[in-house]
């Protein structure tokens, strides 16, 4: 099968991720509990979809700040063993590398510990026009909780973007108290696809219906709106129409990375210029497929799997009949 490469490049939060266990329980105060091993991951969004996309075939260059540290080394050194380009990934003196210590203790909710440190220095000179100029997409990952990533200077890469032919995806991470649609309104018009949750959706919109919180995104001027539900699948909206599909069982391991797999599988998608149903079926499977492995993109499908396994595994995708309002 003919498949279409591309150049994507993904910026945004780079985090370091140690698992512990899994263990039967955490130890008690005091006590040294012995553990297999604390595997050591590279994570956050920008990495976790640039590293699907490498999976789909794709050349993927990332762009983000850490430390000046061993976890940064760490994180170099896995992402170059991975094929990314790391050229505008630097180290930023005064902040640590961010880390995040996962807990898994059995037939428990994880425990997260968390240093957010460089990411607070991205800003959006690490979006520069020389860099943006040699790529076909471009994903922003990790809006709102990049405190120095300015709107105005965001809006400027999208615009530059737009104009020259080249794609933007925008994901979010937000906090359950804002901010409004009214308050990054203006970079929906510079964006092919936006891809909250329906959680975010709603802080965005104030709207608790999936569709109606989409159209209201559509409406602010994002071309294609994405609003992913979790195990109930995902709700598609571009143009005048609109598309709900189902979501596969989630039987895995680890369901962490599945939104920023799904996320990967949209932009693969976008660059075989498939139709939404069907690029939402694609980046269903890819979604599950992170689930398969503890860490967020080790169980990830390439393409030639992800092919496989869509050709033998329905997945409902229906038409959403889309009112004037």
């Amino acid at each position: 099968m003919h498949r279409v490469t591309g150049n994507i490049g993904c910026a945004g939060i780079l985090v370091e991720d140690t698992f512990c266990g899994p263990m039967d329980r955490l130890p008690a105060g005091g006590e040294l509990l012995p553990l297999a091993g604390m595997p050591v991951h590279v994570g956050g969004c920008a990495a976790n979809v640039g590293l699907g996309l490498i999976k789909q075939g794709h050349r993927v260059g990332l762009s983000g700040c850490l430390g000046e540290d061993a976890s940064a080394d760490t994180i170099l050194a896995l992402l170059g063993q991975a094929g990314a380009d790391v050229a505008q990934v630097v180290k930023t003196p005064g902040h640590p590398t961010s880390k995040t210590v996962i807990l898994l203790v059995k037939n428990e909710d994880r425990r997260y510990l968390h240093v957010f440190g460089a990411n607070q220095a991205f800003t959006s000179a690490r979006l520069p026009a020389a860099w943006l100029d040699t790529l076909d997409v471009l994903y922003v990952g990790g809006l709102f909780a990049l405190p120095g990533l300015d709107l105005a200077g965001l809006a400027d890469a999208l615009a530059h973007c737009r104009a020259a032919g080249i794609a933007t995806v925008l994901d979010v991470v937000v906090p359950p108290t804002g901010p409004r649609l009214e308050q990054f309104a203006s970079l929906l018009p510079h964006v092919d696809y936006f891809l909250p949750n329906t959680d975010e959706a709603r802080v965005f919109t104030g709207l608790d219906d999936p569709v109606q919180q989409a159209r209201a995104l559509q409406k602010a001027g994002a071309r294609t709106v994405v609003v992913t539900l979790g195990a109930d699948g995902a709700v598609a909206l571009r143009g005048d129409q609109g598309w709900r599909c189902g979501a596969y069982a989630d039987d895995g391991i680890d369901p962490s990375g599945a939104g920023d797999a799904f996320a990967a599988g949209l932009i693969h998608a976008h660059l075989q210029k498939w139709d939404l149903p069907r690029a939402l079926h694609y980046a269903s499977a890819i979604g599950q497929s992170a689930t398969r492995a503890l860490g967020t993109t080790a169980g990830i499908f390439t393409a030639d799997e992800a092919d496989h396994f869509v050709s033998r595994h329905h997945l409902p995708v229906t038409e959403i009949k889309i009112t004037a309002q």
